[in-house]
């Protein structure tokens, strides 16, 4: 979860998210080597005292500038494109859950279970229980197997929303009458938060996302219990 003062990405809970945290390492290096390069340039244009024409018109200089830029776009572009495409698939999912947006609420039903679904609401800040973070809690979290890949369909029941959990690489917007597909695979065990990050009203800020990944046979006790109980 963001912690005060946090200046950089929370710690990745999914491989999407590990490749996304390396994508923006790598890109904010070659920012930095711009920033440099460019820096340079002025000063040494501003305090230089003297100027040669072949330096203020020169057809190398006009191709290096030309063609440098290009690699750059290129150096970004490939590694850009490629976890763009790995976010989009969805390969052989072990479990499909349906995450619909209310105001101000999250459903979720496990589309591979007969009578498993659930609402979630968040935990009011005087109910809390010592340890849990206030805006952040929910009576239900969502439970799913770690190391498994799991597709979750979002849709909306009255207005947008989005299901966006940042440890895990996951938004997805929430649209009515819509049904929009995602997937993500947790890495470990674990706890993680997300929140609406669609504007959907006036309680927008307070239904968040709490995605708890278990063993896998934690998992089959607890989709049991929760069958049983149904």
């Amino acid at each position: 979860m963001a912690f005060p003062s946090q200046l950089g990405f929370q710690d990745a809970a999914s491989p999407v998210m590990e490749e996304l945290l390396t994508f923006h390492d790598h890109a904010l290096m070659i920012v930095f080597m711009i920033s440099a390069l460019i820096g340079y340039f002025i000063i040494a244009m501003v305090t230089a005292n003297l100027s040669d024409m072949y330096i203020l018109d020169s057809q190398e200089i006009e191709i290096i500038w030309t063609v440098l830029p290009a690699v750059v776009l290129i150096l970004i572009a490939l590694p850009s494109l490629r976890i763009l495409y790995l976010m989009d698939e969805v390969n052989d999912p072990h479990l499909t859950i349906k995450a619909m947006g209310h105001q101000w609420y999250w459903s979720y039903e496990y589309t591979d279970y007969e009578n498993l679904e659930f609402d979630s609401y968040m935990i009011p800040t005087q109910d809390l229980a010592p340890g849990q973070f206030r805006l952040l809690e929910a009576d239900h979290r969502l439970i799913v197997p770690a190391e498994s890949p799991i597709r979750v369909l979002v849709s909306a029941e009255d207005v947008l929303h989005s299901w966006a959990v940042p440890a895990l690489g996951v938004k997805m917007d929430a649209v009515p009458g819509r049904l929009n597909q995602t997937a993500f695979i947790a890495s470990r065990p674990g706890v993680v938060y997300g929140q609406c990050s669609e504007i959907c009203g006036a309680n927008h800020s307070f239904m968040p996302i709490v995605v708890e990944a278990v063993p896998l046979q934690q998992f089959e006790d607890w989709s049991a219990l929760m069958i049983q109980d149904a």
